[in-house]
């Protein structure tokens, strides 16, 4: 059986969190949590993890692309944009582990790996991988004419037998406006397989309602996996023709959560960990959870490679 081949897609920046008076430096972002977490969690010859995103010629670009390759996330498809520089973020974090992000980010090169001399040979290349996956935030740094580019990739990628992964992961402040927000979500829900909707992005995004009237309209736009996050509550998982299944979150005492960065990012991976390489959406949503609920026991969006549940 040949290894499969996930593309995750977005944007990794340098992190800043404060500890008290003391700030550390990293790499983070939501995707990149992803990539890193679903490549720790499942053997290389079953699926191969690849990052797709763009850098700068910096140093900051090449210590990332190291860590990444000691991860064992692909870099193949990561482009360096002469001039460019990858962005920055600051976490605040308060004394209940939840915390408060600043971005610099305006002129960050993954704004632009659609936009590249390189762009059209990737996306040549990723409509052939067996899943492609992004986040809202993919979505929101990108111009409206790489979107269009983008769009039109997931759906080469579809017709040619791939799977679309998405996570709604919703910024306000990326966007121009709660309605652009609503047009391009509807716009990438039709053409996505899987989606990881956390129920406060989407509350927040098309107004609080019952969550299964939340799944009904996700369905609707043609998503045959939908699957609530909803923190330290039960997740919820439907596919299309199948019973609801819902999944006890890991219960944590206050504490232990000491950052919950990443929290969301790292479920996701759990969940795609297990549900990739052939397991149930139960078993996906425990792994999941457990994902989660480790991840936020530490302080960063990377925890210590020793600290991943076995």
């Amino acid at each position: 059986m040949s290894t499969q081949k996930i593309a995750v897609i977005g944007e990794c920046m340098i992190e800043l969190s404060e500890k008290g008076s003391t700030v550390s430096r990293g790499f983070g972002g939501d995707t990149l949590n992803t990539s890193v977490y679903i490549a720790r969690q499942v053997a290389a010859q079953d699926l191969s993890v690849h990052y797709v995103t763009a850098l700068g010629e910096d140093n900051f670009s090449q210590q990332m692309l190291d860590a990444w390759h000691s991860e064992n996330v692909d870099t193949s498809l990561t482009q360096r944009l002469a001039g460019r520089l990858p962005g920055l973020y600051y976490i605040e974090t308060d004394d209940t582990g939840e915390r408060t992000f600043w971005y610099w980010r305006n002129e960050a090169a993954a704004r632009y790996w659609l936009e590249s001399d390189q762009a059209a040979a990737i996306c040549d290349q990723l409509a052939n991988f067996d899943y492609l996956y992004l986040s809202g935030i993919s979505l929101a740094i990108l111009s409206p004419q790489s979107r269009e580019k983008l769009f039109t990739l997931l759906r080469q990628c579809r017709a040619n037998g791939g799977k679309v992964i998405f996570d709604n992961n919703y910024r306000p402040r990326l966007w121009a406006s709660q309605q652009e927000t609503q047009q391009v979500y509807q716009q990438m829900l039709s053409c996505t397989d899987i989606a990881f909707l956390t129920l406060d992005d989407e509350d927040a995004l098309w107004g609080a309602q019952p969550v299964d009237e939340v799944i009904a309209r996700t369905q609707a736009a043609g998503v045959s996996e939908v699957v609530i996050k909803r923190g330290s509550d039960s997740c919820l998982v439907a596919v299309t023709g199948d019973a609801l299944v819902e999944v006890p979150a890991v219960k944590l005492p206050q504490a232990s959560v000491v950052d919950t960065t990443a929290a969301g990012d790292s479920f996701s991976a759990g969940y795609l960990s297990v549900r990739l390489t052939g397991g149930s959406t139960a078993a996906a949503a425990q792994r999941g959870h457990l994902t989660a609920s480790t991840v936020i026991q530490y302080r960063g969006a990377i925890i210590p490679r020793e600290a991943m549940p076995a």
